[in-house]
């Protein structure tokens, strides 16, 4: 295959997942659950490609893995499973077998060779990755302290509920803190998280 003939594919790939997102907005917005079913049908394609239809969508219509197996696609590509709590997925279901309706269960996607065509899959599915990036980026850190634990324990829960989050920025004024307390003779840099920070003063 040329090259041309791979860019073309690409793009078409990309073209495609483009106008399903845009296809699934209510409003400005696509719900957290459409993104990720979208994740998990990319990642079926990763598996297999083409895949049949009754390999992938349940007698009930539903995307197989978006269910039981949800969380454990999340956490392989890094999102964790909050980015879904309180969040069903039944309208997902449906979104996700347009996308592979779209894809035509990976036809258009199977005369690439294999390893261009993993790194397509990685690529799209780095973009919804993305949308639930932004997402969790955007809350606020929910902690349930118990007082009468350790610090070292607080810091644990800290940590944990950042993961995917804050893109290193607690960790690092996690790290920034300690220093700063066990070394109290040396100034240590408290960098600001977001540009907002600089105008205010104010560190995160």
């Amino acid at each position: 295959m040329t090259t041309i003939q791979v860019d073309k594919i690409r793009d078409e790939g990309r073209q495609i997942l483009s106008d399903w997102v845009n296809s699934c907005k209510q409003g400005e917005k696509v719900s957290r659950n459409t993104v990720a079913v979208g994740i998990v049908v990319l990642d079926h394609l990763q598996q297999k490609c083409p895949v049949a239809q009754n390999e992938v969508i349940t007698k009930r219509g539903e995307v197989k893995g978006a269910r039981s197996g949800l969380k454990r696609v999340l956490v392989k590509y890094d999102i964790p499973a909050s980015y879904l709590k309180e969040v069903t997925t039944r309208q997902g279901h449906q979104d996700g077998q347009r996308l592979f309706e779209e894809f035509e269960w990976g036809k258009k996607l199977a005369k690439l060779p294999d390893d261009e065509r993993e790194k397509l899959l990685l690529e799209l599915i780095e973009s919804l990755r993305d949308f639930a990036s932004n997402w969790l980026k955007r809350q606020n850190l929910k902690l349930d302290i118990d007082r009468r634990q350790a610090p070292t324990t607080w810091v644990n829960v800290i940590v944990e509920n950042a993961k995917g989050r804050s893109g290193g920025v607690v960790e690092q004024q996690l790290v920034g803190a300690k220093l700063a307390r066990r070394f109290k003779g040396i100034s240590v840099p408290n960098h600001p998280a977001h540009a907002g920070d600089r105008q205010t003063g104010a560190m995160s």
